[in-house]
């Protein structure tokens, strides 16, 4: 059985007079998500924001239990964060990286990513290197074995489905590899979770990070980690009275779990909200997911491929709800501007800020991301209007 469409629209309401092609940037979170957050916020009004998280304790370990599910991971391996990208330098900060260690990355690691490894490279002088692309445009494992084979690699970091383009990472094969030359798995999995299903095991992955608010349908300032229990990592860079306790003047302790890398002060509303959102993702099946989401993309990319003057610029084999494209002619940002006035929600993908990556003629693409809520007959609506919009030159 596949996706009850009907049944996530009517827990969509916006559909009706909204076509919103702009998940990997942030979904619409589904009525339960909303009700969640919104009923918690009223519970801190009714009672104060410290007894409100105390009645809600179940509420709130519950998205441990959760994510723990949905990854195939133990709760004590999930921490809440405030963002994908808080939870990566959470990660990377905490791997155990001396002077002279080698970091491979791909050339279309995320950008913040990025800075973070040069800044590595800066301060703690490890060496930072790009392995190159396949034919297919994703990373190529035969170049990366034979740099893991070379020696002093502390850590792989790379990206699942890259932010602006529809390619999609041989991430269990690079798993594979790592886990034999021991070199820690970083995995930047902020655009496919909520789109695939991961499981960290079947991946190989030391350290996940995700965020709420794109595919999974949560509220945004919510993210997660995970950290394998028994990964070489360090203690966090930062420490609170939530992440570590006191042992004596001048001593503490801290905890043994992924908790670790949380803070005190968090949204408990939001966290609440993102459990909610991973429940009501793996409730679908996130297989089914995948499979619909991946129908509505090639569909898309069929329909844009038809349009003369435009260009649609995903590569590898297997592709991801981004799709990316440009139209001759035309700067991405009017042709953003243009859809959004027509009640179509895309949005623009500097290609520019990819700083290893081969550029191949486009600066920006406008981005169009599908999610299992989106239907044909929307699709077509964006083909129609990147249509009146080029014709008006």
């Amino acid at each position: 059985m596949g996706i009850d469409v009907g049944a996530v629209r009517a827990d969509t309401p916006a559909v009706a007079d909204l076509v919103h092609l702009n998940n990997a940037g942030s979904s619409l979170p589904p009525v339960p998500v909303v009700e969640a957050v919104v009923g918690h916020l009223r519970l801190e009004a009714r009672v104060g924001g410290y007894e409100a998280a105390e009645r809600a304790e179940g509420l709130v370990e519950g998205f441990y239990t959760a994510v723990a599910r949905m990854l195939g991971a133990r709760p004590e391996e999930v921490a809440f964060v405030e963002s994908a990208t808080r939870a990566w330098e959470a990660g990377f900060g905490a791997v155990r990286l001396e002077a002279g260690d080698r970091v491979l990355t791909t050339t279309s690691e995320y950008p913040s990513n990025a800075l973070g490894l040069v800044k590595a490279a800066r301060e703690r002088g490890v060496r930072v290197e790009v392995v190159p692309d396949g034919p297919e445009g994703v990373v190529d494992l035969g170049a990366l074995e034979r740099e893991l084979g070379r020696g002093g690699v502390r850590l792989v970091a790379l990206n699942h489905m890259p932010t602006h383009n529809g390619l999609v990472n041989p991430v269990q094969e690079v798993g594979a590899l790592c886990r034999a030359a021991g070199a820690v798995f970083l995995l930047d999995a902020c655009q496919s979770v909520g789109q695939w299903d991961l499981d960290v095991e079947r991946l190989g992955c030391d350290l996940l990070t995700g965020t709420g608010r794109k595919f999974l349908r949560g509220p945004r300032g919510t993210g997660f980690l995970y950290a394998r229990a028994g990964a070489d990592l360090v203690e966090p860079a930062v420490v609170d009275v939530s992440s570590a306790h006191w042992v004596g003047e001048g001593e503490y302790r801290v905890r043994a779990d992924a908790r670790r890398f949380e803070s005190f002060e968090r949204s408990v509303a939001g966290q609440i909200g993102l459990g909610v959102a991973v429940d009501y993702a793996v409730a679908l099946g996130l297989e089914r997911v995948r499979e619909r989401v991946g129908a509505l993309a090639e569909y898309a990319r069929e329909r844009l491929g038809q349009v003369a003057g435009v260009r649609v610029l995903d590569r590898g084999a297997v592709r991801s709800g981004i799709v990316t494209f440009a139209v001759r002619g035309v700067p991405a940002e009017h042709v953003r501007a243009h859809l959004v006035g027509a009640g179509v929600n895309v949005s623009v993908a500097r290609v520019w800020n990819q700083v290893w990556e081969p550029r191949e003629g486009v600066d920006e693409a406008v981005r169009a991301s599908v999610h299992y809520f989106n239907t044909e007959e929307e699709v077509e609506v964006l083909v129609r209007e990147v249509k009146e919009r080029q014709g008006r030159g």
